[in-house]
């Protein structure tokens, strides 16, 4: 009876002993030298198993199971909050589970389409006093992906800048690289167009057919001639309080910029705004024309032409009156 009794302690202390080491690796961090932030969400009502193997999935813990047990067993369970968190691999469970259940306060920000990084950077300052520098050094002009955000009222410029960048791999997964590739484009060239004709047409039903006057002029060797790349270059103007000046002069038209397409053939070395989904679409999608040229009346409306002649038409018929 009495050895019985030592080989049961036996046991239990092997058992006791591996568990041990097994719980101090696995509520070690993830990867103690990465500090880059991960945004992290909770939908309200999520379990602890869900949480767990997504943590693990996005590389933030060592263990789904231990953080399971953590939270089943450790009292965090129902204290896990919904929402936003800002994360990364360098934070041992222990510190994860506890922001997990502080909860985070996220503030609301809408991101239309067609703006540039520094219309970006004075919301996020307004909103939530993320300094401009500090956001237009990392940011990505092109890559910002236009949505509605719920962000943490402590992210980062950093943070920010990530979530957006996943917004846009995720938003634009499921683009066909073949259906543009088919037009020699990268899908840098694909983000650059999509930026000009987000700029350009105000109207849905506009957007492809001025992808199509830009990839017809790209093949002729024509000059874009396209005035959103000089409004671009020409920045913020304080008599408008707008990044995008209205009416171009001459001496705008000839300002010496890569950006310039009325002086410079082919396209723009980067994206001039950050393109939504549909624009990014009517480029994958564009169709074929014989469109070389195209003016905006009055309403934002484009009217479409093959030649100078037509255009000129269009000029004088929607411009001159």
């Amino acid at each position: 009876m009495k050895k019985k009794i030592i080989i049961l302690i036996a046991i239990l202390v092997i058992l006791s002993t591996t568990f041990f080491l097994w719980w101090k690796q696995a509520i070690y961090p993830a990867d103690p030298t990465n500090k880059i932030p991960i945004t992290f969400s909770i939908m309200k009502g999520e379990s602890a198993r869900s949480i767990a193997e997504r943590l693990k999935k996005a590389g933030l813990i060592r263990s789904s199971v231990a953080f399971f047990i953590l939270a089943r067993f450790g009292g965090l369970g129902n204290n896990i909050q919904a929402g936003q968190f800002i994360l990364s691999p360098s934070m041992d469970m222990h510190t994860i589970a506890s922001d997990l259940t502080h909860g985070t306060i996220d503030v609301r920000i809408t991101i239309p389409e067609g703006w540039r990084n520094e219309e970006i950077a004075l919301k996020l300052a307004q909103q939530l006093a993320i300094p401009e520098k500090e956001f237009l050094m990392v940011a990505k002009e092109g890559y910002m992906f236009p949505d509605t955000y719920l962000i943490p009222k402590d992210a980062t410029a950093s943070a920010v800048v990530n979530m957006m960048i996943a917004n846009f791999k995720s938003k634009t997964a499921r683009l066909n690289d073949n259906s543009f590739t088919n037009h020699n484009l990268s899908l840098k060239d694909l983000v650059i167009i999509a930026s000009i004709v987000e700029r350009e047409a105000s109207f849905v039903e506009d957007r492809p057919v001025v992808a199509s006057v830009i990839l017809n002029r790209l093949k002729l060797g024509m000059k874009l001639d396209i005035d959103a790349t000089v409004q671009y270059v020409l920045g913020y103007q304080a008599g408008e309080k707008s990044w995008w000046k209205k009416d171009l002069t001459l001496d705008d038209l000839d300002i010496n910029s890569p950006f310039n397409t009325y002086k410079n053939a082919g396209l723009p070395p980067s994206p001039i705004s950050n393109p939504g989904l549909a624009a990014l679409n009517a480029v994958k999608d564009v169709p074929d024309t014989d469109f070389l040229y195209y003016v905006s009346d009055k309403t934002g409306k484009i009217h479409f032409a093959k030649d100078a002649e037509g255009h000129n038409i269009n000029i004088s018929k929607y411009l001159n009156k």
